[in-house]
């Protein structure tokens, strides 16, 4: 069976976590526990008529205070870019973090998550800044952990986008 390694990255607190117990697990919870270091998971997904094993590397998120460590990102095969829509300034960090990831490894296939969909209406990114990525040919899905919306299509979408490479 083949096994391809995704990194979740992202600034803290936007669901990395939660979008992964979601997927795995299919379990959500309010209760938030920050991530040290990095966490695994594995779940097995079908594309491309193959079974693929993702394992799931839940970076801890970046701030001001912490940084990621780029050895984290090797032997990725791609990766989900993290946003808490409710906060613009995760947006900011995401651009800084796919630059890393791109420095560290290339090109390699990535989806941006825009999470917290539950909590559209209060969002802090604009529709407009969403549309000028998908211009730039930018995969943006909206999910939310909490209610499982578009959990599944984010983790096929890199899966197929990993297959196709």
């Amino acid at each position: 069976m083949l096994q391809k390694k995704v990194c979740m990255v992202g600034a803290f607190a936007t669901g990395k976590t939660s979008l992964i117990a979601r997927f795995v697990r299919s379990i959500f919870s309010e209760n938030y526990q920050t991530t040290v270091g990095v966490k695994i998971d594995k779940k097995t997904v079908f594309t491309h008529g193959k079974e693929l094993n993702l394992i799931l590397w839940d970076l801890y998120g970046e701030d001001e205070f912490q940084k990621v460590h780029t050895s984290y990102l090797r032997g990725s095969s791609g990766y989900l870019l993290v946003v808490d829509g409710t906060r613009h300034n995760t947006l900011d960090v995401a651009f800084a973090l796919k630059q890393r990831v791109e420095d560290s490894l290339g090109n390699i296939p990535f989806v941006m998550v825009l999470n917290k969909a539950d909590l559209v209406d209060e969002w802090d990114i604009e529709n407009e800044e969403i549309e000028q990525l998908t211009k730039q040919g930018w995969i943006v899905i909206q999910t939310s952990a909490k209610t499982g919306d578009g959990v599944e299509e984010v983790f096929q979408t890199l899966a197929d986008k990993i297959m196709e490479e």
